[in-house]
């Protein structure tokens, strides 16, 4: 039975969310018999991961949506090099010979136009839910997604955003709720000594919003309790001054020597092992493996209250959560948690037997194979291209699952 492949597009090298579920993604495929090759940009450490997990790796030029394109001169100059890219994308499809190929994120809408000229069934992985954009940018970043034959969504927040943007794709949509991979070494309670440490991973980005962190922390020292933060990433792309100005407030007198800056760290276990807590103060998010992970690790986690981080935190009982953008409310559930260890202690025990429920690997892997297998099926006929490299549109019977 000849094996099948698929070819795989990431918008970067990086090891951040999206990648990690790509990661993950790559690793329950090959579990199951797929050749897997990865498209990027340009080189990082992805690339080592994707080689230990047995898949194939190619350096594709192509351009990446970004929020900073949506300035006029930026979204010109997209437009003027998408017929160049797109001739180097399909070429790179066609000398892979994918039986489907899977876009991961919607910020890579020539991959989709590049797979549907070449004939290809084309999956898109949507993990971006931003409610906060307007309903014409919504639209306008869900409007190549018609052009895929089955959008895979991360979580409910994302299954929402999506269908009320483009009500016309919610027949292709399926939810496959992210998988999370734990520590390797059961974790441990953390013994407190000292400072009260708290952690914050991702980006270093106004949407992640670390800033928030910090300014809680300066409100607890000020009170008088004993709080230290490790700030986990590093600057996206554009955010590098946003980076220096959290340098510079982290060396005023109410933080100096209380914030840590560690960079990118992988794997995060070990910073895990050090923090009393995880803090995710977002802005928006979709999802947030940075909250599933400190759960895995047995630590209580302060979320904000955005649609994704609800989907994963139950105010009280498998986390804390508080309004976005509201230091006062971050600080006063980080002192809860200093004031009250039971409390801490039961949130951290019910988070991880919440994440370890809820988002195993098996059943992600799974259902993402069915995605795939109902394009591609184990065994079946090549899919019937015409000339101009169009071809029939699969059925789509099933509804979104609930």
């Amino acid at each position: 039975m000849r094996q099948r492949t698929v070819l795989m597009a990431n918008p970067s090298a990086d090891v951040y969310g999206a990648d990690l579920q790509l990661l993950e993604s790559v690793a329950a495929l090959r579990e199951r018999g797929w050749r897997v090759v990865v498209a990027t940009p340009s080189s990082g450490p992805l690339l080592t991961r994707l080689a230990a997990l047995g898949a194939e790796a190619r350096l594709v030029p192509f351009p990446v949506l970004r929020r900073a394109s949506t300035s006029p001169g930026a979204l010109a100059s997209l437009v003027a090099g998408s017929p160049r890219a797109l001739v180097g994308l399909r070429r790179a499809v066609r000398e892979v010979g994918p039986q489907v190929v899977l876009v991961n994120t919607v910020t890579l809408p020539w991959w989709l136009l590049a797979g549907r000229l070449s004939g290809v069934p084309v999956v898109c992985h949507v993990h971006e839910a931003e409610t906060r954009d307007r309903a014409l940018v919504r639209r306008a970043l869900a409007a190549p997604l018609a052009l895929a034959d089955a959008t895979i969504v991360n979580s409910r927040t994302t299954l929402g955003v999506t269908s009320a943007a483009a009500p016309y794709l919610r027949r292709r949509l399926r939810l496959v709720r992210n998988g999370v991979r734990g520590p390797a070494v059961a974790p441990s309670p953390h013994p407190r000594t000292g400072a009260f440490r708290l952690l914050v991973v991702g980006r270093l980005s106004p949407r992640k919003a670390p800033d928030v962190a910090l300014e809680a922390v300066a409100l607890l020292r000020t009170a008088g309790l004993p709080v230290e933060i490790e700030l986990c990433g590093t600057p996206g792309p554009g955010h590098e001054e946003y980076a220096e100005e959290l340098r510079r407030r982290a060396d005023r007198s109410d933080l100096r020597g209380a914030v840590t800056f560690t960079g990118y760290q992988s794997p995060i276990w070990p910073a895990l092992e050090r923090a009393d807590a995880l803090v995710a103060p977002s802005l928006g998010e979709s999802f947030g493996n940075a909250v599933v992970e400190g759960q895995l690790a047995r630590r209580p986690v302060v979320a904000s209250a955005v649609p994704g981080h609800l989907e994963t935190v139950e105010q009280g009982v498998t986390g804390l959560v508080v309004p976005a953008q509201d230091p006062e409310a971050l600080a006063d559930a980080v002192a809860r948690l200093m004031e009250d260890g039971d409390l801490a202690r039961e949130l951290a025990l019910a988070g991880q037997s919440h994440a370890q429920a809820r988002f195993g690997l098996r059943r992600y892997g799974d259902e993402l194979a069915a995605v795939l297998d109902e394009l591609a099926p184990e065994g079946g006929a090549a899919p019937a291209v015409t000339p101009g490299g169009r071809r029939p549109r699969p059925r789509h019977a099933r509804r979104p699952r609930r």
